[in-house]
């Protein structure tokens, strides 16, 4: 319940598009392993510190990505689905 609080609170305060959350779990779907640090994470997607901030936070959140011990992100393990499971199922939404 505290993280639909904090991913509303953080819509309302500075919107994260639904395209953009969207794109960047995408980019952790089609490279299965991808790594990135908040700074690789900005330069990857053009963004600006606060907004990469932002989306990585409500991704981890969501329980989309994690952070490593010296705190990149990477994505759970998602590889373990049921049978039936279409790949549109892996995305959260915000």
């Amino acid at each position: 319940m505290a993280a639909n609080t904090t991913a509303t609170t953080a819509k309302t305060s500075n919107p994260v598009p639904e395209t953009l959350f969207q794109r960047i779990q995408g980019e952790f779907l089609e490279m299965p392993g991808l790594c990135l640090t908040q700074l690789q994470a900005c330069r990857l997607w053009g963004l600006d510190r606060d907004t990469c901030s932002k989306v990585l936070s409500l991704l981890v959140d969501a329980k989309f990505l994690t952070r490593t011990r010296d705190g990149s992100f990477v994505q759970l393990d998602r590889t373990r689905r049921s049978p039936g499971v279409n790949a549109s199922d892996l995305f959260v939404r915000l």
